[in-house]
């Protein structure tokens, strides 16, 4: 089991791709632009999308997604993609996007009976089996819409260690109360803004370096931590802030192209 990062920025410039996941090769965990990088055949793959909140650095490969795959998925008689999340997500994909006005319905196309895309509602605390012996659990996560992020189980050899992803949150005594009973291997957590903009991040519930090692605080470790959505051209003054706690954790700042084997 494997999980590569696609994207992990918090906005686009060159070099910079929005937050997205491929765990092995027929599972995506977020869907920005990162999956833009995926040659056809490797989409073609994706049989899974498990997505944190409805925002567009999230979700805005769905959409390209399924027009990209779906002649070659019809004519390989494949199942619909299964798209995961909260029921007030799924609402506002089928409502802002797939509407026909900002993007065709393709949880009808390209027949009613057999779209390309399927919309699967999950609750926080439940876990989904994705076949292979992967189990993933939703998260609770605070932000400014429902948000959830994820842990997956790396399974029982390596006793049960799992990798974890936030999601967009702020301040989230939740997370940390759940994640103190489960084996940690790697913690993916955003960091979107810097101190200075401190009052942006708690407005926008995010994170900034400050507020992060308050939340690091509740962590047992040591913890190979990852910081994610960072700003494109804040990557330097965040990382240097980060870089002044005293965690007890590995910090470091996560890039696309990096692979982490669970």
């Amino acid at each position: 089991m494997k999980i590569r990062v696609l994207g992990c920025s918090g906005a686009i410039a060159a070099g910079y791709k929005t937050t997205a996941f491929l765990l092995d090769d027929d599972v995506l965990i977020d869907a920005g632009t990162g999956v833009g990088d995926l040659p056809l055949d490797a989409l073609a793959r994706i049989d899974h999308i498990l997505v944190s909140h409805s925002h567009l650095d999230h979700v805005l490969s769905i959409p390209l997604l399924a027009d990209s795959v779906l002649r070659l998925r019809a004519a390989a008689g494949r199942p619909p993609i299964q798209v995961h999340a909260l029921p007030q997500t799924l609402e506002a994909l089928r409502r802002h996007i797939f509407n026909g006005v900002i993007w065709p319905d393709f949880t009808r196309l390209p027949k009613a009976e057999s779209p390309v895309l399927s919309l699967h509602p999950f609750e926080i605390g439940e876990r989904l089996d994705l076949g292979k012996g992967r189990s993933i659990e939703v998260l609770s996560a605070a932000h400014t819409v429902p948000a959830v992020g994820f842990a997956v189980d790396a399974g029982p050899a390596s006793g049960h260690a799992h990798w974890v992803f936030t999601g967009d949150t702020g301040p989230n005594p939740a997370l940390w109360q759940r994640l103190a009973q489960l084996k940690l291997s790697h913690l993916v957590i955003e960091t979107a803004f810097s101190n200075e903009e401190h009052e942006l991040a708690s407005l926008s519930q995010h994170l900034c370096p400050a507020a992060l090692a308050r939340e690091l605080a509740h962590l047992d470790g040591p913890v190979s931590v990852h910081i994610t959505h960072i700003k494109p051209g804040e990557v330097e003054a965040v990382m240097q802030e980060i870089a002044s706690l005293s965690t007890g954790h590995t910090l470091r700042p996560l890039q696309a192209g990096d692979v982490m084997a669970l």
